[in-house]
């Protein structure tokens, strides 16, 4: 078997070899790694680059975000101080709507000589009056507008609430501090005092509604007035006689026939026209001055000089008074009795003779009339009158039963 003919392959030799130098060398090495760093931190830088701009974005982002939020907050704070200030705002809103409601759904005022012949009461008062207006809701309306009955309503209207009060205290004080008896005594005075305001603030209120209606409550008024005189004599009756039952009775039934009288004359349809001015004034003051009767009496039983020191004519006297006349001054109380008698005398008499209207027409239309001052005297007198009442009861229940000597 034959060897197979190999033939050997020769290297092939480049017959010039291509040079390399150390500029080569190093070109071609380092310039690659310098590329390949430079191509990293080109990279990095751009990346940084992109980094702080998307940190800016990002940054401004959050900083309108937080001014967003900032802007939130405060828009927050004021809504909240908004909607807490918006309740009183819409409270204090309404209520000036409500006036100017009641105040454009009034009437207007006229001059005395346009109103009709019934409701012409005092030719001295010139303007600001009612005309009629034949509706209750309009009349009470009228308490909220000034015109000539503006000061005729509240003064009585005001003491009413005064004297509920009062009587509402007195009365729910326990049985330990004020017993029945005193109680049911003193109610005479304050139901007296309650109706008589009461029938006067609303006469004057709805006066102007028609004739017929305004006829009707000015009886109320006058007869509001009797049962005030009334009620104010039964404690003073009852505490000065305690322990005399038949003078005591004989006064109280004095009392109440001429406050009856009263009443009745009252209710009559022509004791309320204007020419009747006169006697209606005089006959209640005729009726206060019933009570200087019981008075004399009392002077009579306990001697001139004790009756002077307690009318308070001459309040001097009082320091020359012994000890037993101190003790008749509180026990009668007859200075309290008189200033209430005068406060009403006098009264009576300004409303009578219309002072001060009468000497200066068209200037007191509003305020200061004379049918105002006779209201308040009438509220001071009563007042008067509860603060005297007081005393002297306090005085006799502080004596214990009456001793079998004082029994009459």
């Amino acid at each position: 078997m034959a060897s197979p003919d190999i033939t050997p392959i020769e290297p092939t030799i480049l017959s010039q070899p291509v040079p390399f130098g150390s500029e080569d060398l190093n070109s071609l090495g380092v310039d690659s790694e310098y590329s390949d760093v430079e191509e990293d931190f080109n990279f990095t830088t751009k990346q940084k680059s992109k980094r702080s701009e998307r940190g800016k974005l990002l940054s401004g982002r959050k900083r309108r975000r937080h001014a967003r939020y900032e802007d939130g907050d405060e828009e927050i704070t004021h809504s909240k101080v908004d909607s807490l200030l918006a309740g009183p705002c819409k409270v204090a809103e309404q209520a000036e709507e409500f006036v100017k409601k009641v105040w454009e759904a009034g009437w207007r005022v006229v001059h005395h000589g346009s109103l009709p012949d019934w409701l012409r009461d005092n030719e001295f008062l010139h303007t600001g009056h009612r005309p009629p207006s034949n509706s209750f809701s309009t009349c009470f309306k009228s308490i909220f507008r000034i015109h000539t009955e503006t000061g005729n309503i509240w003064t009585h209207l005001l003491g009413m609430i005064a004297f509920i009060g009062i009587a509402g205290y007195f009365l729910s004080r326990p049985s330990i501090e004020i017993q029945w008896q005193e109680k049911a005594v003193f109610s005479a005075f304050f139901m007296g005092a309650i109706l008589c305001l009461t029938f006067s603030w609303v006469f004057h209120t709805v006066f102007c509604h028609s004739e017929s209606v305004g006829k009707l409550f000015n009886k109320l008024d006058y007869c509001g007035i009797a049962i005030l005189t009334m009620g104010s004599f039964v404690p003073w009756l009852y505490y000065s006689f305690y322990c005399r039952l038949g003078p005591k009775i004989a006064y109280l039934t004095l009392i109440f026939v001429l406050g009856s009288a009263c009443i009745v004359v009252s209710l009559w349809d022509k004791f309320s026209e204007p020419q009747f001015r006169a006697v209606r004034a005089g006959i209640f003051i005729a009726l206060g001055l019933s009570g200087v009767i019981p008075a004399l009496h009392y002077v009579i039983t306990y001697g001139v000089f004790i009756a002077l020191g307690l009318s308070g004519v001459i309040p001097a006297l009082h320091y020359v008074i012994t000890d037993g006349f101190y003790h008749a001054v509180n026990f009668a109380a007859l200075g309290w009795l008189a200033l209430m008698a005068v406060l009403y005398i006098v009264g009576a008499l300004i409303y009578a003779i219309r002072i001060p209207e009468r000497f200066f027409p068209g200037k007191f239309d509003i305020w200061f009339q004379s049918h105002q001052i006779f209201h308040v005297f009438v509220v001071a007198a009563a007042f008067v009158h509860y603060h005297g009442i007081t005393q002297i009861a306090t005085y006799r229940l502080t004596l214990g039963d009456c001793l079998e000597s004082e029994i009459q």
